[in-house]
């Protein structure tokens, strides 16, 4: 099926990481004009750039309002404009640590480096469909955000407001600019990328963390990216917004014992 999205303006926040880049590749092949953001990742971004046709590698650090503004008019002076974007920038604090112990510091770092930063990208987005009339957002959250996540607090904070309370409230203020416009997410389970890889190459860990799901595997980023496509095409999925899909092998929740 034609996805519809030749030629469309396309967006990727955090395309430098393994998710980013895979849903990158795939609105690339489906004939959309990319724009690959980044912030730490330039080299890989820039290789990313150079392997698609006419993409465009452009860093901001989105967790600060100006540079999130920056990046924007950026997209508006090579593009002209922005049809889609997916929102797939954020971090995972890799160290494990209970609420108990958990310092105020790294609960407002991810809080900004997830929620905030998901916010100003959102906010940005939306301003180019007011000016549009038309636009489709894709955020990404995480299966933290549906059954926590014991030792990151935090994370599964910011994830879950993103796509409860941030989802949907966007998804019905975009129709205010853009009558059909349309906003979903995407909510991963463990994924092989470059933030996870060091975790998941343990054994152990991947056998724990697969005991919950029907099919015992991480996902690779192209199942994700995949699905990012699917929901911001049109053509697709036209008449579905506010809706949240769960890409985790059949995950039904967290193993508390071993």
């Amino acid at each position: 099926m034609d996805a519809g999205l030749a030629s469309k303006r396309v967006l990727v926040t955090g395309a430098s990481g393994g998710i980013g880049a895979a849903c990158a590749r795939a609105f690339a092949s489906e004939g959309a004009r990319v724009v690959l953001h980044y912030n730490e990742g330039k080299d890989r971004a820039e290789a990313l750039a150079a392997e698609l046709d006419g993409a465009l590698a452009l860093q901001a650090d989105l967790s600060r309002e100006d540079e999130a503004e920056r990046l924007f008019a950026s997209c508006r002076d090579a593009l002209g404009g922005l049809d889609v974007c997916a929102a797939v920038a954020g971090a995972w604090p890799e160290e494990d640590v209970p609420v108990w112990e958990l310092p105020l510091e790294r609960w407002e770092a991810t809080l900004r480096a997830n929620l905030t930063l998901t916010f100003l990208t959102a906010r940005g987005f939306l301003r180019e469909v007011e000016r549009n009339g038309r636009g489709s957002l894709v955020l990404v959250g995480s299966t933290a955000a549906i059954f926590g996540e014991a030792g990151h607090a935090d994370y599964a904070s910011a994830k879950s407001a993103i796509v409860r309370g941030l989802l949907l409230s966007l998804k019905n203020e975009i129709v205010r600019i853009a009558p059909h416009g349309r906003v979903n997410a995407v909510c991963p389970g463990w994924t092989l990328s470059p933030m996870t890889r060091s975790t998941l190459e343990d054994p152990s860990v991947l056998e724990r963390a697969t005991k919950t799901m029907a099919l015992r595997k991480a996902a690779d980023p192209e199942d994700v990216a995949r699905q990012v496509v699917v929901l911001a095409s049109n053509e697709i999925s036209g008449h579905v917004t506010g809706q949240v899909v769960v890409v985790a092998g059949g995950m039904e929740g967290r193993l508390l014992h071993a």
